[in-house]
């Protein structure tokens, strides 16, 4: 059975755990094959509400397994504290699998997270601070450390060695802080190391048998479409390859064993951290939406930057994935709206575009033309059927799915599992 993606259309926080919870009931294995400790998914379901940010959304449901695979890069720290809560709350965690390749972020890389990004003053942009840049400057610099290097005392001692030598002389010749000790770090990360020796593995070979054997896996992404760096709007991007084409490298699969990409839109935009944003909405509207949604990360706790839906993008994200569908979350949020626009096209120096510009810089400058729309005013939360959407929410879900060229798969309209309207069977 060939593996189906799930993929940010946007900057993001679209609501891909809540996807992924709610489809990890129909697969056998769920597999996140990007970003790190910097992304935030937060589920609500019958254990409670939750924010992952390393283990899989599919770890809720027992039958399930999980996999950490190679394309992410692991806080063993923060990992160990994510188990542990689940843990607190019942959730086993037996079935989870880490890749072996994964690479580990570092104490250094978190401490020249911070440092470069207050270096870079007033064009900062905006990271977490999680140590997730740094750690992929390593790794693709081949002076990362990965997981399975902490199950052998010596190699991982000898890679720490490397790889602190390089990053010491950063601190300390660029940024003039202390450098850290090597004795300090090998014995905090040996023994992390040791408590997650049981998990750590060729996770590749799992999957390939799984697939070989008819399982349905799903990929789970992190962060969004216009956060890659190469599609994103650079340079205000994250790190890894959020896009459809990084599921199969971030987890050692073929691309051809991707039968389907679920793209997850929120039913308006938001953006967290620095960087152009051309429907954003500096406004009550925007506040309204913020508070109604509650949109704060999940990880930092900022507020998010809302605005009205670009399908400008989003049609974008569309072309770049090839979606074969897309789920539609947040659609509650506008219950009370009596007017929603739909950004549709930009002006950009007097030249009307259905296309982004590759620069942020340009897009910075693309004022947004709207299409408005008339809002439905009333609560859709106990809605489980389209057809039984008011009129005007069903014209609103239509509309996106002519702008973006892609059909509607599921719509959520609350953050409950059940408040879901399944449109298309899965995949």
């Amino acid at each position: 059975m060939p593996a189906i993606a799930v993929v940010g259309a946007q900057w993001g926080d679209e609501g891909k755990g809540k996807v992924v919870d709610l489809l990890a009931e129909k697969v056998n294995m769920v597999v996140r094959y990007s970003g790190g400790n910097n992304a935030g998914h937060t589920v609500m379901n019958s254990y409670g509400q939750f924010t992952l940010h390393l283990v899989p959304s599919g770890i809720f449901h027992p039958q399930v397994i999980c996999v950490i695979g190679n394309g992410v890069v692991v806080d063993p720290k923060a990992l160990l504290q994510e188990l542990k809560d689940l843990q607190g709350h019942g959730v086993a965690s037996d079935n989870l699998h880490i890749s072996d390749r994964a690479h580990l972020i570092m104490p250094y890389h978190i401490l020249l997270d911070t440092l470069e990004e207050k270096a870079r003053g007033d064009s900062a942009l905006g990271t977490t601070q999680r140590g997730v840049g740094p750690a992929y400057v390593d790794k693709v610099a081949r002076r990362g450390i990965r997981s399975g290097d902490l199950l052998d005392k010596e190699i991982f001692r000898h890679r720490l060695s490397i790889a602190l030598d390089y990053n010491n002389t950063l601190l300390t010749k660029v940024y003039d802080v202390s450098p850290l000790s090597l004795e300090d770090i090998f014995e905090e990360y040996y023994r992390y190391g040791e408590q997650l020796a049981s998990h750590i593995e060729s996770t590749e070979l799992i999957i390939h048998e799984a697939l070989a054997n008819g399982k349905v896996v799903l990929l789970e992404g992190a962060q969004g479409t216009l956060l890659d760096p190469d599609f994103g709007t650079y340079p205000y991007v994250t790190s890894s390859t959020p896009v459809a084409a990084g599921a199969s490298v971030g987890c050692g699969i073929s691309p051809s064993q991707l039968q389907g990409i679920i793209g997850v839109y929120k039913a308006y935009t938001t953006r967290v951290g620095e960087g152009p944003m051309p429907t954003e909405l500096p406004d009550e509207t925007g506040e309204l939406i913020r508070e109604r949604a509650w949109e704060y990360g999940a990880t930092t706790g900022r507020p998010r930057r809302c605005g009205w839906f670009d399908a400008v993008l989003g049609r974008y994200s569309t072309q770049v994935n090839g979606f074969t569908s897309f789920a539609l979350t947040r659609l509650d949020v506008l219950d009370t709206l009596p007017q929603i626009k739909i950004c549709t096209s930009y002006e950009y120096n007097g030249v009307v575009l259905d296309y982004p510009p590759s620069t942020a810089d340009a897009l910075e400058k693309c004022e947004p033309i709207y299409e408005e729309l008339t809002g439905w005013q009333s609560s859709i939360r106990d809605i489980r059927s389209f057809k039984d959407l008011p009129a005007e929410a069903r014209f609103y879900v239509k509309r996106i799915e002519e702008l973006v060229d892609c059909s509607v798969n599921l719509i959520a309209v609350g953050p409950q599992r059940e408040e879901s309207i399944q449109v298309l069977p899965f995949p």
